[in-house]
């Protein structure tokens, strides 16, 4: 009896997991990567390896890094929520702790130069290029690096 029993429970483990409990994608997978351009027109021929060495923005589940000009290390921002819209995806952020600054001051929050900090829209224009509409510190599209 024990015997089948443990030979039962190890059939159960190695079944496949039902996708009703395989964790579902967020809704901004389609973002996951490395993307260049933004801060400039994205280069038409720029080679792979120049591509994922200078990286202008990352997506992943959890963050959204972004570089900057005044920076040598990518600003990373939390992601609070991220809803599918169509023709994109729109993000929210957690705010981040204030940094001293010059003087003892809190430096600003550093965001994508959109109306708000803590928010991000990103618009899909093709299979591999985004825009930010509204966004000031990225007036060109970005392409994905592959």
């Amino acid at each position: 009896m024990r015997r089948a029993l443990l030979l039962s429970l190890s059939f159960l483990l190695a079944a496949p997991v039902s996708s009703a409990f395989a964790q579902a994608e967020p809704p901004h997978a389609w973002l996951f990567g490395t993307w260049t351009g933004g801060l400039f027109p994205p280069p038409s021929n720029m080679t792979t390896q120049a591509c994922f060495s200078q990286p202008v923005a990352i997506f992943t589940r959890d963050l959204v890094m972004r570089a900057t000009l005044t920076d040598q290390t990518l600003v990373q921002r939390v992601i609070e929520s991220a809803r599918a819209v169509p023709g994109g995806a729109d993000f929210r952020f957690a705010a981040a702790a204030a940094t001293p600054g010059l003087f003892g001051t809190p430096m600003a929050q550093t965001g994508f130069g959109c109306p708000s900090p803590d928010e991000l829209v990103v618009q899909k224009r093709g299979e591999n290029t985004i825009t930010f509409p509204g966004c000031t510190d990225f007036p060109y599209p970005l392409v994905r690096c592959h």
